[in-house]
């Protein structure tokens, strides 16, 4: 990414580089191949990005993270976004939404996340309430002063078993201009908590050995202790997640597309057809120019809207024009690749169709490319009162 980098900035990627390279690119055929990550593998990945102070690098340093900004954060996952994300997930950056704990749930949750003693789910998506939020069925009725939690989530995704869940759930209906409203809120659900079960749900063919968990609660009971941040108040917290999540989503897009760009341009330079490199044939050469153009108009989409957050500026659809164009771009540029490649392309042997696979995913987690263009279409009728 071509951008004029502090020199704390060029400190912190020659370490993210070095640690890729010594702990996370060696493993990825094995990973990939075995459909998961070896427990003493994550573990060493765990301890060495500690080590390194790239552990909890998201968050304030008053709680003992590594204090990153913005801008910081986003080349760091851009690196990050270069392999696959069952080995980085290991490299633990705990929910932000975290930080909406209060004195005490710091030292029950937040400050082993830090210290890499825990491990968090974040868990809202549901069977029949992906896309659709406000349809979701998890519910928590009052029973005296605590709350009794009903429901099931899936497709939440983590590096190992958790040892608890941020668990979406309607507590309540709101009247609203736009008519009644689910009320929710977040609860911290322990993993053992008599009526909570979490199991690991389907295999994805996408970043293999990166786990989905599928959470059930039946009659689960929580003190009012249990709830993150204020009840009533879940889609605020959830939304700060999503927001700047949507914009790692992009940078990580822009990461991995450049790993596929260098490949692409490589075997283009070196491959031969009819006595020449078959870069020099229009039909490679343009499919690289293409690729080199998109991955620097979704770099600068990345960095304007980063700019903004740093400001407290950044909208709902800033985020979403970042994670639509930049995880668009990046399907391209792998079929692109694939294409150049020819089937050698397809080949397990070499990384592409690996890099092809796990790129399908980016249009669809942390909203599809279809929600992403609602959000933008909203924010340009809205003002306009329709």
């Amino acid at each position: 990414m071509d951008i004029e980098l502090t020199h704390e900035q060029d400190m912190l990627l020659s370490t993210v580089r070095a640690f890729m390279e010594a702990e996370l690119y060696p493993h990825e055929a094995e990973v990939d191949t075995l459909g998961h990550v070896p427990p003493e593998l994550g573990r060493q990945i765990e301890k060495r990005a500690l080590e390194v102070g790239l552990y909890a690098a998201n968050l304030p340093e008053d709680v003992g993270g590594g204090g990153l900004d913005y801008t910081s954060m986003a080349l760091t996952e851009r690196e990050y976004g270069k392999t696959s994300h069952a080995l980085h997930s290991w490299i633990g950056r705990p929910t932000e939404i975290l930080l909406a704990c209060n004195d005490e749930q710091r030292e029950r949750y937040l400050l082993p996340c830090v210290r890499a003693e825990k491990r968090e789910l974040f868990g809202l998506t549901e069977p029949e309430a992906g896309s659709d939020i406000m349809s979701m069925k998890s519910n928590a009725r009052r029973d005296g002063g605590d709350w009794i939690l009903n429901g099931m989530k899936h497709f939440i995704s983590g590096p190992v078993m958790p040892d608890f869940a941020i668990v979406f759930a309607a507590t309540g209906v709101d009247e609203t201009p736009r008519g009644p409203r689910k009320r929710i809120t977040a609860f911290l659900v322990d993993v053992g908590t008599p009526g909570f079960e979490v199991r690991e749900g389907h295999r994805c063919v996408s970043y293999r050995g990166y786990h989905t968990f599928q959470l059930e609660m039946s009659d689960v009971r929580l003190g009012p202790g249990q709830i993150l941040g204020e009840e009533g108040r879940g889609l605020e917290l959830s939304g700060q997640w999503l927001g700047m999540g949507r914009i790692w989503v992009g940078a990580t897009c822009c990461g991995k597309a450049e790993r596929l760009f260098g490949l692409a341009a490589d075997w283009a330079a070196n491959r031969k057809q009819f006595g020449q490199p078959i870069g020099h044939f229009q039909a490679t050469g343009f499919k690289l120019a293409d690729m080199a153009v998109e991955l620097k108009a979704a770099d600068l989409l990345v960095m304007n809207a980063v700019e903004k957050a740093e400001r407290g500026t950044m909208s709902d659809a800033d985020a979403a024009i970042v994670k639509v164009y930049c995880s668009e771009m990046l399907n391209r540029t792998a079929d692109a690749t694939v294409q150049i490649y020819g089937g050698m392309g397809l080949m397990e042997e070499l990384d592409i169709q690996r890099l092809w696979r796990d790129s399908r995913l980016e249009r669809i987690w942390d909203g599809t490319s279809e929600i992403q263009r609602h959000i933008i279409t909203r924010s340009i009728l809205r003002p306009l009162g329709a």
